[in-house]
C-alpha cells in the first residue's frame, strides 16, 4: 500500500527513504498489531493498543453502564492511534491536498501553509462535529451546571475517553510530521507553539478530571479554527477572497469571551463552592485553591497571548489594505492627469492645422527633382 508517488528510489535507512515511506512503515506496524489479535498468546497484549483500558461496570437507571478512567496503559492506546493518525494524514495529503496543489501552482512558502491549513481544516471540522455530538448526547449543553457538579469526574463514558485519547494522539503525531513534511525552519517555532499549547491544555483537562469543561472549550476552539483555515484556503486559491477572515474574526472574539467566562464560572465559582475541597490522588480530586488558580492563570495567559496575536494580525491586514488602496488611488490619479500629446506644429481645428499662435503655418515648398 503506497501513499506517495515514488519518482526516485533512495537507499534503505536513509533520511529521504524514511520521509518518503514513513506512512507505509507505520501501516506495517499497525497490521502487525492487528495480527496479534488472531493469536491467543498475543491477544491480551494487542488489545492494550486498540481498546481503551480501565473499564468499570456500574448500575444506573438505564441498566449496566461501562465507564472508564485513566491510567498508565493509556500510553499504549495513544501510541496505536498515533500510528493511525499518521496514516490518515498521509491519505489526506496524497489523495486530496497534493491534487489541489498541482492545479494551483503555489510557491513553496504558500504550498507549506496550504498543506498545513488543509490538514488542520479536516481535523478541526471532524473534531468539532464529534465534540458537539458528545456534548449533546451527554447533556452538558442543556445542563451547564453539570460541568462542575459532582466533581471529580473520574469515570468517563467510552466516547469521552476515546475522544481525549485520539486528541492526544493527533497532536503528538504533529511533532514528527514537522520532519516528514519538511517544514521550513522559520515555520517550525510557530507550529511548535500551538502544538504544545494543545497538548498542555488537553492533558491538563484529562488528568485533572476537568473533561466536561475541556470538551466545551475544545468545541469552541475547533469551531473558530475551522473558519480560519477555510478562509486561509480560499485566500491561497484567490487572494481577493478575504471576507471569510471577517467571519473568523467575529468567531475568534466570541470564542475568547465565552472561554474566559466559562472558566471563571466553572473553576472560579463552581468548584470553589464544592463541598469536597482538598487534594486526593486516589479519588482524583484536585480541587484546591492553588490548582484552581494555576488553571485559571494558564487559561488567561493563553487567551491573552491569542488575542495579542489576533490584534497584530488584524493590524497587518489593515496596513496592507491601506497600502493597496493608496497605490490604486495614486495610479488612478496619474492616469487622469496624463497630458494630451500635442502636434509639434500646433493643433487641429475644423480639419485645418493651426499654429500655437492661431495662425496657419506656412506650407513647405517641395524641392524639384
Amino acid at each position: 500500500m503506497a501513499f506517495r508517488r515514488r519518482n526516485k528510489s533512495y537507499p534503505f535507512f536513509s533520511q529521504e527513504f524514511l520521509i518518503q515511506n514513513h506512512a507505509d512503515i507505520v501501516f506495517s506496524l499497525v497490521i502487525f498489531i492487528l495480527i496479534g489479535l488472531m493469536f491467543e498468546a498475543t491477544a491480551k497484549t494487542a488489545i492494550l493498543f486498540i481498546q481503551p483500558q480501565y473499564n468499570v461496570t456500574t448500575l444506573s437507571p438505564e441498566g449496566e453502564v461501562t465507564l472508564y478512567h485513566y491510567g498508565w496503559k493509556d500510553f499504549a492506546t495513544i501510541l496505536f492511534y498515533f500510528f493511525i493518525v499518521i496514516i490518515l494524514h498521509a491519505v489526506v495529503q496524497e489523495y486530496l491536498l497534493d491534487k489541489v496543489n498541482r492545479r494551483l501552482h503555489l510557491s513553496k512558502s504558500k504550498n507549506t501553509k496550504f498543506n498545513e491549513s488543509g490538514q488542520l481544516c479536516v481535523f478541526h471540522l471532524v473534531s468539532s462535529v464529534w465534540s458537539f455530538y458528545i456534548l449533546i448526547t451527554e447533556g452538558y449543553l442543556l445542563h451547564p451546571s453539570s460541568l462542575w457538579e459532582n466533581y471529580p469526574h473520574v469515570h468517563l463514558r467510552f466516547q469521552v475517553k476515546f475522544f481525549y485519547l485520539t486528541q492526544l494522539a493527533y497532536w503528538l503525531h504533529a511533532l514528527p510530521e514537522l520532519y516528514f513534511q519538511k517544514v521550513r525552519k522559520e515555520e517550525i517555532p510557530r507550529q511548535l507553539q500551538y502544538i504544545c499549547l494543545y497538548l498542555l491544555h488537553i492533558s491538563a483537562a484529562y488528568l485533572l478530571n476537568l473533561s466536561r469543561v475541556g470538551l466545551v472549550l475544545l468545541f469552541l476552539q475547533y469551531l473558530s479554527e475551522v473558519f480560519f483555515h477555510i478562509a486561509r484556503l480560499f485566500y491561497f486559491t484567490d487572494e481577493n477572497h478575504q471576507k471569510m477572515f471577517d467571519l473568523w474574526a467575529v468567531s475568534f472574539v466570541f470564542t475568547r469571551m465565552v472561554t474566559l467566562t466559562l472558566m471563571f464560572l466553572a473553576v472560579g465559582f463552581g468548584l470553589a463552592r464544592a463541598e469536597n475541597q482538598g487534594l486526593d490522588w486516589e479519588m482524583g480530586n484536585f480541587n484546591t485553591v492553588l490548582i484552581r488558580m494555576t488553571v485559571l492563570l494558564l487559561v488567561c495567559l493563553t487567551q491573552s497571548w491569542l488575542l495579542w496575536k489576533f490584534i497584530r494580525f488584524q493590524l497587518r491586514r489593515w496596513r496592507e489594505f491601506r497600502h493597496e488602496q493608496a497605490v490604486r488611488k495614486k495610479a488612478a490619479t496619474k492616469q487622469t492627469l496624463r497630458p494630451l500629446k500635442r502636434d509639434s506644429l500646433g493643433h487641429h481645428e475644423n480639419g485645418i492645422l493651426k499654429a500655437e499662435n492661431g495662425a496657419s503655418p506656412r506650407t513647405k515648398k517641395l524641392k524639384s527633382p
